[in-house]
């Protein structure tokens, strides 16, 4: 037998990740959609494949040519598109004396191809369509003998007496079919088969008991089903032959982010998800969940306590890490009987500081998202910038204009970045960032690391307002992280503090444009509490500078307190 896979579709539900990457392609836990219906067509006999592609068909040319399959496997490029009866034509150079099939590319099922096959061969009629009860897609009306009445349950009258079903994609074929259809113009087979019906021809249903099939042209079923393949996959490849069993769902709380996250757990072994959605750019440029997977990744291989990345999808967005428990430092922070205590809990989380740092050895810049670098230019757009749009602009409802803050916000980029001293930042190094597993710090969130100065990465730890650590405190950290610094090379203290106060005021900015932004706009309503503690930071860390350089920055901060 012989066999087409239908693959020249648009794509069009799953945009805009589909003008990148064609549908046939996804991946499903690591096979493609269009390897998985291959393989399925080759376990069933075929031996030959014809795959139609118009929609980014050179991809798909390329993968097949990439690929050794046991039988030849072949495209055939469709400069428009024919329909399904326009693909099944073109090919009539292919096809034989002997029935074939033609399968969608999009569809992912346990419903046995020889089976099918075979019981196509058991009647005379020209058309064998698989079949499911699947109330969503149920249209097919098919009388008590298995043959189809209508495909259209809105037609009136329907006859009476009839089963609906859903057509799965699947069909075997006679040559007959190719009758009805012209050449080289687009034509549906369901027309073909309405005109086969016309004539007193019969299409047949073949009916599998309790068969699973799911049609993935749509983001949420495409992830449903990647979902249901990958997380079993992760607890293997975790723990092999010792987490097999029901996996449970439990929704984790979570961060500023757009990422959802999850506990999975079989018996008493869990993992954690970490679901970054649909991916939404081409898959050659790094998306978060890259970055995420990545830097992860470096920071394992460089001794860095960090979740391990057991799975990942970069196309589903699902990665499946190691579970770390739920307590925070924030969590332990704010139950602290005191600035020695504190002093105490954080001390080892300022040696993980030091130690993060200086694993920018072996880092490379193409993993991060968005810039490959802290430099002046993000200082300006991503914390001075945010910080105008998203809080005075978006949640304070200021109209400017803020023209003269530009000379200020420049000072304080060139700070940060003359006076930093250079080492891998996580660049949202705070409280809830870091988890306190087996009472030591692991990081978190790690996808927004790159090049910049540790410093940052130090005002982001001591000036988090969701710890709310004195002045004092902060103080006795810094000359801490300073002792540590000093031991494993030199570092000119005076231009280290003067660094810090820079990157401090950059990193408040930030804050205070984050909480903007989740409180106005994502209805994230919790992160307004920690608005006017980091306010008051700000304006402090203004006062606190060489007099009369902020005088702008600081008349503005304290109009919106």
């Amino acid at each position: 037998m012989k066999a087409l896979i239908l693959a020249a579709g648009l794509g069009t539900r799953l945009r805009p990740l589909t003008r990148y990457l064609p549908k046939p392609l996804f991946p499903l836990a690591g096979p493609t959609l269009l390897d998985i219906a291959i393989h399925k067509l080759v376990d069933a006999g075929c031996r030959a494949i014809a795959v139609n592609t118009h929609h980014l068909h050179e991809q798909i040319e390329n993968h097949l040519r990439s690929r050794s399959y046991p039988i030849p496997v072949g495209a055939v490029y469709e400069p428009e598109i024919l329909g399904t009866g326009g693909a099944i034509r073109n090919l009539t150079g292919f096809w034989d004396d002997q029935p074939f099939f033609v399968v969608n590319s999009d569809i992912l099922f346990d419903i046995d191809l020889r089976a099918v096959y075979e019981f196509h061969l058991t009647h005379p009629h020209p058309v064998t369509l698989a079949m499911v009860d699947d109330p969503r897609f149920n249209t097919v009306g098919v009388n008590p003998r298995g043959a189809v009445r209508t495909f259209d349950r809105s037609e009136a009258p329907a006859p009476a007496g009839l089963r609906w079903l859903t057509f799965t994609g699947i069909q075997v074929l006679e040559a007959e079919v190719l009758d009805p259809v012209p050449e080289n113009t687009f034509y549906s087979s369901i027309d073909a088969f309405r005109s086969l019906m016309a004539r007193g021809r019969e299409i047949r249903a073949f009916i599998p008991e309790d068969a699973a099939w799911e049609d993935l042209g749509t983001p949420d079923r495409y992830r449903n089903a990647a979902l249901k393949r990958l997380a079993p996959l992760a607890f293997r490849k975790r723990w092999p032959r010792e987490a097999d069993g029901p996996i449970s769902f439990q929704r984790l709380a979570g961060d500023g982010s757009d990422r959802s996250w999850h506990r999975l757990t079989v018996g008493d072994r869990s993992l954690v998800l970490a679901d970054h959605g649909l991916r939404e750019i081409p898959p050659d440029e790094t998306a978060e969940v890259d970055a995420f997977c990545l830097i992860g990744e470096h920071m394992i291989r460089n001794g860095i306590p960090a979740p391990r990345i057991h799975l990942q999808d970069r196309i589903s967005g699902y990665v499946f890490l190691d579970d770390l428990g739920d307590i925070h430092l924030q969590n332990l922070a704010l139950k602290a009987a005191g600035d020695d205590d504190l002093f105490r809990l954080y001390r080892p989380v300022i040696d993980f500081l030091v130690d993060l740092s200086q694993a920018a050895a072996g880092f490379d810049t193409t993993w991060t998202c968005q810039t490959e670098r802290y430099d002046r230019a993000l200082i300006l757009e991503r914390e001075c910038g945010y910080f105008v749009e998203a809080f005075l602009k978006g949640y304070v409802g200021l109209d400017g204009p803020f023209n003269h803050l530009q000379p200020e916000f420049e000072r304080i980029a060139d700070g940060a970045v003359v006076y930093g001293f250079e080492g891998l930042m996580h660049r949202d190094f705070q409280s809830r960032n870091i988890m306190m597993k087996d009472g030591k710090p692991h990081i978190i969130d790690f996808q927004g690391a790159r090049l910049g100065p540790i410093q940052y990465d130090l005002a982001s730890l001591l000036i988090d307002p969701y710890a709310g650590l004195s002045e004092p405190l902060q103080e006795r950290l810094m000359a801490y992280c300073i002792d540590r610094l000093v031991a494993g090379t030199f570092v000119n203290l005076h231009r280290f503090r003067i660094g810090y106060e820079y990157a401090a005021i950059a990193r408040n900015l930030q804050i205070l444009g984050a909480f903007g932004f989740l409180t106005k706009v994502k209805g994230k309503i919790d992160f307004a509490a920690f608005i006017q503690p980091a306010l008051s930071n700000l304006i402090r860390k203004l006062i606190s500078t060489e007099a009369g350089e902020f005088p702008a920055l600081l008349k503005m901060a304290r109009s919106a307190f």
